[in-house]
């Protein structure tokens, strides 16, 4: 579930772009028996751009493949899992969704709930995209999704709201981004927004602390025997509980969102109110949704999280997720086509424009004009680690475990010693 990065290919070294052959589509998997077949899509994109993004895919594919139909629902990120959980588990799934990998698949490929892709994937979905963003949707040498975004995290900023606060350099270390926070709160600008109401984005904060204490051997035995022994997870608590010591947050943090409107955390952050979010790399496009004119935050830009003295973790290592789209097991083959279809890099690079979030497919790469997601490629490919978020490792019922236990230390009702064993006695359970 956590290993070690392998870097993106280069795009130089891939061949050019070859006509995508669809297979036929409207012959086998058909649901009405007159060879037409209609499929249900579940999306987590609810403003915008995003929005859009899935229509004209959805229209572009079904035009050029007749008698094929999806039907698109647009879910709520925050409702997404539990939803498709229930629809996985009472045989009602959707034909292709959103898929997060890791503890979360491997249940879902435990069931039988998903389709394998491994010998169906072809043209540039096979030719552009690199074996290291097929690796985080695959399970035993099998892949169960198509990747479609890398989206690394990070502190995302208003550059203005730094220079203003006499910000001249970005912080590195845990200790300077104290400081920094300090010269936002003296300029009166809150620091960071933080959306804790959905509980994940505070533990982020954990996560990558625990990235910085934890050595990557210690980080892989946590995932693969679910043992939290070691006394990194309890240093990277504590490295938490003084950090908002310091009141770096939001007023309120604790009942903002993190993405529903002007008053979530991005939404602080696209309106000036608050200085810096960490968030995934998905997160420039949910910004870019919630400014006053729904265009791209002028003065954004993104610093890799900082290091921890001392800690034991690989300097520089990185924590995200590649975003892939699954097929259900009984889904039509026409499910396969519309995956392909989502691996091209004309489409690519529509998803890019349009979610603001770095594309898998090489060649689409080359689109990436923003200083920030240029910054973000160039960390997470020089990375020596990388880890997906740690609630996707850990599957639904851990990750939940710890992401709530990390809201309720910064609630003042928790210790840093209550989240490992919150997490331990949820493990326990599994």
């Amino acid at each position: 579930m956590i290993s070690r990065r392998l870097p993106l290919a280069s795009a130089a070294a891939l061949a050019a772009v070859g006509a995508l052959v669809l297979s036929g589509c409207t012959t086998g998997g058909s649901d009405s028996g007159d060879g037409s077949t209609s499929m249900t899509l579940w999306h987590n994109s609810t403003t915008g751009p995003g929005v859009d993004f899935w229509e004209q895919t959805v229209a572009d594919f079904e035009e050029a493949n007749p008698g094929v139909t999806i039907d698109v629902q647009s879910i709520q990120n925050e409702d997404l899992d539990g939803k498709l959980q229930t629809a996985l588990n009472s045989g009602d799934a959707p034909d292709i969704f959103l898929q997060r990998g890791g503890g979360k698949m491997a249940a879902m490929v435990k069931a039988g709930q998903l389709k394998d892709l491994t010998d169906a994937i072809s043209g540039p979905a096979a030719e552009e995209i690199p074996d290291a963003a097929y690796s985080a949707n695959s399970l035993d040498g099998k892949v169960y999704a198509m990747p479609v975004a890398v989206l690394p995290g990070g502190l995302f900023y208003s550059q203005d709201l730094f220079d203003q606060a006499g910000i001249a350099e970005n912080p590195t270390t845990l200790d300077e981004l104290t400081d920094a926070t300090a010269a936002l709160k003296d300029a009166g600008i809150d620091p960071v927004a933080l959306g804790a109401q959905d509980a994940w984005p505070a533990a982020h904060w954990y996560y990558w602390l625990a990235l910085r204490e934890c050595s990557p051997e210690t980080l892989a035995e946590a995932a693969d025997a679910m043992t939290f022994d070691d006394e990194c997870w309890v240093r990277a608590g504590e490295d938490l509980q003084e950090f908002a010591a310091t009141e770096p947050f939001n007023a309120g943090f604790l009942t903002t969102s993190a993405q529903k409107g002007a008053g979530s955390s991005a939404g602080l952050i696209a309106n000036h109110q608050a200085s810096m979010e960490l968030m995934g790399a998905w997160d420039p496009g949910v910004i870019g949704s919630l400014t006053p004119d729904q265009k791209p935050l002028a003065d954004l830009a993104w610093f890799p999280f900082p290091e921890v003295d001392g800690g034991e973790g690989l300097p520089g290592s990185m924590m995200g997720g590649v975003d892939g789209y699954s097929c259900s097991v009984d889904a039509p083959d026409a499910c396969v086509d519309f995956l392909n279809f989502l691996g091209t890099s004309e489409v690519q690079t529509a998803y890019y424009k349009a979610f603001n979030a770095p594309p898998v497919n090489t060649v689409a790469q080359e689109a990436v004009t923003e200083p920030y997601l240029q910054d973000i490629l160039e960390a997470y490919n020089a990375a020596p680690y990388a880890s997906q978020w740690l609630d996707t490792v850990y599957g639904q019922n851990v990750g939940n475990a710890l992401n709530v236990a990390v809201v309720t230390m910064l609630a003042g009702q928790g210790t840093p010693e209550d989240i490992v064993k919150a997490v331990q006695d949820a493990a326990a359970k599994a």
